[in-house]
């Protein structure tokens, strides 16, 4: 039910998603989905809880697998940028029911905070704090050097904007990355990191 819920949303969009049309790709009844859930409102909400717990889960599991707030950083920008190339339809869903969809107080999911996305800022937030507490990073505001990185990773995720149309994923991975090494990383770090880059490249 999910799988075609999100295959419905990424195909007609929110407002077209019918249960019958869900239930069509499902290949079951409409009344086995209104036996699970008690309306769309209610199955769209569990689809967004799956969508923002599994994308959550797959990039603190790289995350995790390396060490070192320079090496974190780079693995949390690739693994959130890789996550939205790799599952397009699963992108669509998540923007389509957060910018089309109500809580039952009729307040939209775009201005209400997440569990699974503040997980996701706390994770990005602990990495810059222990970058500067071990002298790999400069001095700066965390809060804000957060907001730019998930602002820099949410445009790309925008499938209709500008920057997503015109530059390949590869290419805004290596670039965001290399603009955040020359602001974050300090002045003895930098060079290394700069000059690594640019030998792959």
């Amino acid at each position: 039910m999910m799988d075609a819920a999100i295959q419905t949303l990424d195909e007609i969009g929110f407002i077209k998603a019918s249960l019958s049309q869900i239930a069509k790709r499902a290949g079951i009844s409409t009344a086995l989905i209104s036996y699970h859930f008690s309306s769309k409102e209610d199955l769209m909400n569990h689809v967004l809880m799956k969508l923002m717990a599994d994308s959550t889960t797959a990039i603190v599991e790289q995350i995790e697998k390396v060490k070192g707030p320079k090496e974190k950083l780079d693995t949390f920008i690739k693994a959130s940028l890789m996550y939205q190339a790799i599952h397009p339809s699963r992108n669509t869903a998540l923007l389509e029911i957060v910018f089309n969809a109500r809580t039952p107080e009729n307040i939209p999911y775009y201005k209400m905070e997440d569990d699974e996305e503040e997980q996701l800022t706390n994770e990005l937030q602990q990495i810059l704090y222990d970058g500067q507490k071990e002298g790999v990073f400069a001095p700066f505001s965390v809060e804000v050097m957060t907001s730019v990185i998930q602002g820099a990773i949410g445009e790309f995720m925008l499938s209709n904007s500008r920057i997503a149309r015109e530059v390949d994923i590869d290419t805004y991975i290596k670039e965001l990355t290399t603009i955040l090494h020359r602001t974050v990383l300090k002045d003895k770090d930098k060079g290394e990191a700069l000059g690594g880059v640019n030998e792959n490249g």
